[in-house]
Protein backbone atom coordinates (compact mmCIF):
# COMPACT_ATOMS: atom_id res chain seq x y z
CA UNK A 1 0.00 0.00 0.00
CA UNK A 2 0.95 3.76 -0.89
CA UNK A 3 0.55 6.92 1.40
CA UNK A 4 -0.57 9.74 -1.19
CA UNK A 5 -0.81 13.47 0.07
CA UNK A 6 -3.26 15.57 -1.68
CA UNK A 7 -3.37 19.03 -2.60
CA UNK A 8 -6.27 20.94 -3.61
CA UNK A 9 -5.71 23.89 -6.35
CA UNK A 10 -6.39 27.26 -5.41
CA UNK A 11 -9.89 28.31 -7.08
CA UNK A 12 -9.80 29.57 -10.30
CA UNK A 13 -11.42 33.31 -10.81
CA UNK A 14 -14.83 32.03 -11.99
CA UNK A 15 -14.92 29.15 -9.18
CA UNK A 16 -15.73 29.35 -5.54
CA UNK A 17 -14.58 25.81 -4.68
CA UNK A 18 -12.33 23.93 -6.90
CA UNK A 19 -12.82 21.62 -9.24
CA UNK A 20 -12.17 17.94 -7.38
CA UNK A 21 -11.06 16.87 -11.15
CA UNK A 22 -7.66 19.23 -10.03
CA UNK A 23 -6.71 17.42 -6.94
CA UNK A 24 -3.25 16.37 -7.37
CA UNK A 25 -2.20 13.15 -5.43
CA UNK A 26 1.39 12.81 -4.86
CA UNK A 27 3.25 9.14 -3.63
CA UNK A 28 5.53 8.64 -0.80
CA UNK A 29 8.34 7.12 -1.62
CA UNK A 30 10.95 6.19 -4.16
CA UNK A 31 10.62 7.53 -7.71
CA UNK A 32 12.61 5.36 -10.06
CA UNK A 33 12.28 7.94 -13.13
CA UNK A 34 13.39 10.85 -11.36
CA UNK A 35 16.42 8.98 -10.43
CA UNK A 36 17.18 7.97 -13.68
CA UNK A 37 16.36 10.94 -15.68
CA UNK A 38 16.19 13.84 -13.20
CA UNK A 39 15.87 16.67 -15.46
CA UNK A 40 13.02 15.21 -17.65
CA UNK A 41 11.37 14.12 -14.87
CA UNK A 42 11.39 17.70 -13.41
CA UNK A 43 10.76 19.19 -16.93
CA UNK A 44 7.93 16.71 -17.00
CA UNK A 45 6.38 17.98 -14.03
CA UNK A 46 6.96 22.00 -14.43
CA UNK A 47 9.41 21.95 -11.37
CA UNK A 48 11.22 25.12 -12.81
CA UNK A 49 13.16 25.95 -9.68
CA UNK A 50 13.80 23.02 -8.80
CA UNK A 51 15.23 21.79 -12.23
CA UNK A 52 17.23 25.03 -11.80
CA UNK A 53 18.57 24.19 -8.32
CA UNK A 54 19.32 20.80 -9.70
CA UNK A 55 21.53 21.67 -12.73
CA UNK A 56 23.58 24.52 -10.20
CA UNK A 57 24.08 21.88 -7.65
CA UNK A 58 25.10 19.35 -10.37
CA UNK A 59 27.24 21.61 -12.45
CA UNK A 60 29.28 22.96 -8.63
CA UNK A 61 29.11 19.40 -7.52
CA UNK A 62 31.11 17.56 -10.74
CA UNK A 63 33.26 21.58 -10.98
CA UNK A 64 34.59 20.22 -7.49
CA UNK A 65 35.17 17.04 -8.18
CA UNK A 66 36.95 18.01 -11.10
CA UNK A 67 39.21 20.30 -9.41
CA UNK A 68 39.98 18.21 -6.41
CA UNK A 69 42.03 15.87 -9.60
CA UNK A 70 39.29 12.84 -8.00
CA UNK A 71 39.16 10.17 -10.57
CA UNK A 72 35.87 9.12 -13.51
CA UNK A 73 34.80 6.60 -10.84
CA UNK A 74 34.72 9.14 -8.31
CA UNK A 75 32.87 11.69 -10.36
CA UNK A 76 29.98 9.03 -11.36
CA UNK A 77 29.76 7.91 -7.40
CA UNK A 78 29.05 11.67 -6.79
CA UNK A 79 26.31 11.76 -9.84
CA UNK A 80 24.83 8.94 -8.70
CA UNK A 81 24.69 10.06 -4.91
CA UNK A 82 22.85 13.15 -6.36
CA UNK A 83 20.65 11.03 -8.58
CA UNK A 84 19.70 8.76 -5.89
CA UNK A 85 18.96 12.01 -3.55
CA UNK A 86 16.56 13.00 -6.03
CA UNK A 87 14.64 9.99 -6.33
CA UNK A 88 14.23 9.55 -2.69
CA UNK A 89 13.14 13.55 -2.42
CA UNK A 90 10.78 13.88 -5.65
CA UNK A 91 7.55 13.66 -3.85
CA UNK A 92 9.13 16.42 -0.90
CA UNK A 93 10.42 18.37 -4.63
CA UNK A 94 6.63 17.71 -5.68
CA UNK A 95 5.09 19.20 -2.86
CA UNK A 96 7.05 22.02 -2.12
CA UNK A 97 6.25 23.59 -5.79
CA UNK A 98 3.08 22.93 -5.36
CA UNK A 99 3.31 24.71 -2.19
CA UNK A 100 4.63 27.35 -3.46
CA UNK A 101 2.42 27.80 -6.16
CA UNK A 102 -0.62 27.95 -3.85
CA UNK A 103 -1.97 24.69 -3.36
CA UNK A 104 -3.20 23.25 -0.43
CA UNK A 105 -2.43 19.77 1.72
CA UNK A 106 -6.04 18.56 2.00
CA UNK A 107 -5.14 15.02 3.79
CA UNK A 108 -3.39 11.89 3.81
CA UNK A 109 -4.67 8.81 2.09
CA UNK A 110 -3.59 4.91 1.52
CA UNK A 111 -4.24 2.71 -1.40
CA UNK A 112 -2.65 0.39 -3.69
CA UNK A 113 -2.57 2.47 -6.69
CA UNK A 114 -3.66 6.06 -6.96
CA UNK A 115 -6.95 5.20 -8.37
CA UNK A 116 -7.87 3.39 -5.14
CA UNK A 117 -6.46 6.45 -2.84
CA UNK A 118 -8.62 8.57 -4.85
CA UNK A 119 -11.61 6.88 -4.78
CA UNK A 120 -10.90 6.19 -0.94
CA UNK A 121 -10.16 9.97 -0.36
CA UNK A 122 -13.24 11.10 -2.41
CA UNK A 123 -15.61 8.90 -0.12
CA UNK A 124 -14.81 10.28 2.58
CA UNK A 125 -14.65 13.97 1.21
CA UNK A 126 -18.31 13.47 0.31
CA UNK A 127 -19.10 11.94 3.65
CA UNK A 128 -17.80 14.93 5.40
CA UNK A 129 -19.54 17.27 3.43
CA UNK A 130 -23.05 15.58 3.33
CA UNK A 131 -22.55 15.28 7.12
CA UNK A 132 -25.22 18.32 8.87
CA UNK A 133 -23.10 20.51 10.93
CA UNK A 134 -23.62 19.29 14.76
CA UNK A 135 -25.97 21.63 16.90
CA UNK A 136 -24.28 23.06 19.46
CA UNK A 137 -25.37 22.77 23.33
CA UNK A 138 -24.81 25.07 25.76
CA UNK A 139 -21.55 23.78 28.16
CA UNK A 140 -22.06 23.45 31.59
CA UNK A 141 -19.41 25.60 33.54
CA UNK A 142 -16.83 23.92 34.95
CA UNK A 143 -17.14 23.76 38.33
CA UNK A 144 -21.22 22.28 38.01
CA UNK A 145 -19.47 18.80 36.32
CA UNK A 146 -19.82 16.35 38.70
CA UNK A 147 -16.51 13.52 39.04
CA UNK A 148 -16.71 10.22 37.23
CA UNK A 149 -17.89 7.70 39.86
CA UNK A 150 -15.19 5.84 41.79
CA UNK A 151 -16.50 1.90 40.39
CA UNK A 152 -15.68 3.92 36.63
CA UNK A 153 -12.28 1.77 35.55
CA UNK A 154 -9.77 4.07 33.60
CA UNK A 155 -7.49 2.27 31.73
CA UNK A 156 -7.07 -1.57 31.32
CA UNK A 157 -6.81 -3.11 34.42
CA UNK A 158 -9.75 -4.86 36.29
CA UNK A 159 -10.69 -3.70 39.87
CA UNK A 160 -8.70 -6.24 41.77
CA UNK A 161 -11.46 -9.28 43.38
CA UNK A 162 -13.51 -8.23 40.21
CA UNK A 163 -14.89 -11.33 38.08
CA UNK A 164 -13.60 -12.19 34.49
Amino acid sequence: MSIYTVHEPPPRANEDVPDPVRFVFVRDGFYFWAFLLSPLWMLRYRLWLVLIGYLIVAAALQAGVHLLGASVSVKFGVGFLLALLVGFEAATLRRFTLARRGWRNVGIVVGDDVEAAERRFFDAWVKDEARPPAPSAPSAPPMLRRPPPPSDIIGLFPQPGAPR
